[in-house]
């Protein structure tokens, strides 16, 4: 019996390096920060909207965790993330209206500044102080660009993933050839 790899279990984590995750990270910061400075501390809102943070987040990890194993697990996972920012957006977009707070344009020049920084590449969320420190229509306008952002970058990933889980097959298919390659030796 040899101990070589049989191609069974894939390549997977690296999830930190995901521009994906790393943004999906200073959505989660800024949310908790958003809900303690403007949120009632007694309003579900902020269970709510952090958890929708928090699951951003953590189940790009687990996706990307999973991966070796299951395609198909990690497309879902990452389903499931870009499911809770899009909660996590009408909470914010909520949020604007109910205060009678505007919504930046695609097109303003905040919005545009926001786009700009995500490209930086040690960015974080010190990053977007100058709009986090603001008032309430500043933070919540970042947090919105930055999910748009991070959306963005999950709607491409799931693209990928769909192109690799067509090239490369799933579990059971792989087990089937390495098992079909050790009958034949």
């Amino acid at each position: 019996m040899t101990n070589e790899p049989s191609g069974i279990i894939l390549p997977h984590g690296g999830y930190q390096k995901l521009k994906s995750f790393q943004m999906s990270e200073i959505v989660y910061d800024a949310t908790v920060v958003f809900c303690g400075r403007f949120i009632n501390k007694y309003s579900r809102t902020i269970d709510q909207m952090v958890q929708a943070a928090r699951s951003g987040r953590q189940n790009i990890a687990e996706g990307s965790m999973a991966s070796g194993i299951s395609k198909e697990t990690e497309i879902k996972l990452n389903g499931v993330a870009r499911a809770s920012l899009e909660e996590l957006l009408l909470d914010y977009q909520d949020f604007l209206r109910q205060n009678g707070l505007g919504l930046w344009d695609k097109n303003d020049a905040r919005a545009l500044d926001i786009r700009r920084l995500g490209s930086a590449p040690d960015r974080s969320y010190k990053t977007y102080m100058t709009y986090f420190a603001g008032p309430p229509e500043a933070f919540a306008n970042a947090a919105v660009c930055l999910i748009h952002q991070t959306n963005y970058l999950l709607d491409r990933q799931l693209r990928q993933l769909e192109i690799a889980f067509v090239r490369e097959g799933g579990l059971r298919e792989r087990m089937f050839k390495a098992r079909l390659a050790e009958r034949q030796k």
